[in-house]
């Protein structure tokens, strides 16, 4: 189980969905380097360290059944699958994503987003830099805007939780270069559907009914593969999994008997 590349996201994210599949698999989820909860080194993260690491997690772990991809995951899942066929098993992807929300929000990639990554990693100015993108107000408009289906799910607990994981030491590092699309998978739409295109393991795509239009829109573009199936929820935006995990369940296991 791979978690989302935001800010606010941990292996933790993927708990209610493992609980609803435990009587039928056993999980393990794993954090991205550069997120979590756990203090993380200041390193210039780039998309290279990601998809060593899921070379190396899907070397160590025994074959699995499947893997569950949220978001950007999806997206270095895929990569993975395409040159390694067979090592990850039946590929579960969540509302998948390969473009970061700047590169989103602003139509494509722009050079000032590579600076303000690099702005970010310096001492007073980078967490200053990044306490105006992460901050209550901001994860509070956030979970609305795009997140979360019901605003109020995010309650003052879970809230609390999501701050503290935004306060972890050298969280910014990984943080912005996620928002500024310096950790995008992808480069294009056209390269994410021809990464899919070379893909021979069954795909499930999963995303719920109140996905952002542009966020759905890319997803979309994957409808037509013969391998691929999709399943639009009823409810839920990017983050469906953790909102409602017993219809991100009830697909997997259908997509998995079969």
């Amino acid at each position: 189980m791979l978690p989302a590349l935001s800010s606010i996201s941990t292996r933790f994210e993927m708990r209610p969905l493992a609980d609803k599949l435990a009587p039928a698999f056993a999980s393990v989820a794993v954090d991205w380097p550069g997120f979590g909860d756990n203090p993380r080194p200041a390193i210039a993260w780039d998309p290279d360290a990601y998809r060593n690491f899921l070379a190396y997690i899907l070397q160590k772990l025994p074959k699995p059944t499947a893997t569950v991809a949220v978001g950007h995951a999806a997206g270095y899942l895929l990569t993975h699958a395409a040159e390694h066929p067979g090592s990850a098993g039946k590929l579960c992807l969540i509302a998948p994503t390969w473009r970061g929300p700047l590169p989103t929000m602003m139509g494509g990639r722009r050079a000032v987003f590579g600076f303000v990554s690099r702005l970010v990693d310096l001492p007073i100015v980078g967490a200053a830099l990044y306490r105006l993108n992460v901050n209550q107000p901001m994860i509070r408009m956030m979970a609305k805007g795009h997140v979360y289906a019901d605003p109020a799910w995010l309650d003052q607990r879970r809230l609390a939780e999501k701050l503290a994981v935004t306060n972890a030491t050298g969280a910014r590092h990984a943080s912005v270069r996620f928002v500024a699309g310096e950790l995008d998978p992808m480069s294009s739409r056209e390269l994410f559907l021809a990464t899919a295109e070379q893909v021979t393991d069954p795909i499930l795509v999963v995303y719920g009914a109140a996905t952002p239009g542009r966020s759905k829109a890319e997803m979309e573009v994957l409808r037509n593969l013969p391998n691929v199936q999709f399943r639009e929820l009823p409810v839920g935006k990017l983050a469906v999994h953790e909102e409602f995990p017993e219809y991100v369940a009830d697909a997997i296991q259908s997509f998995l008997r079969q």
